[in-house]
């Protein structure tokens, strides 16, 4: 294997982690900075606050994305079968 293979091999690595990542780390931003507002706005500054509705939209977002980052991590694996089984 040489130096432009594992480039590659570590370029389809890191887009796959982000494509089954960002979704998740999405909806955790997106509500973190709507609590945000909302406790400026109502000067609420209670820290457990922040948490529970977190919580709440990563399972949610885990249970709505989960088959799109299945399929992402498969076709990861099978990309990888395929570099291996095509060493010479």
């Amino acid at each position: 294997m040489n130096g432009s293979q594992v480039m590659d091999v570590a370029q389809d690595a890191i887009f796959t982690l982000l494509a089954v990542a960002g979704p998740i780390m999405i909806a955790a931003l997106v509500v973190g900075l709507i609590i945000a507002v909302f406790q400026a706005l109502t000067q609420i500054q209670e820290m457990t606050l922040t948490f529970v509705p977190k919580i709440i939209a990563i399972f949610l977002a885990l249970l709505f994305f989960m088959p799109m980052m299945a399929a992402n991590l498969t076709g990861l694996m099978d990309r990888m079968v395929d570099r291996i089984s095509n060493i010479s």
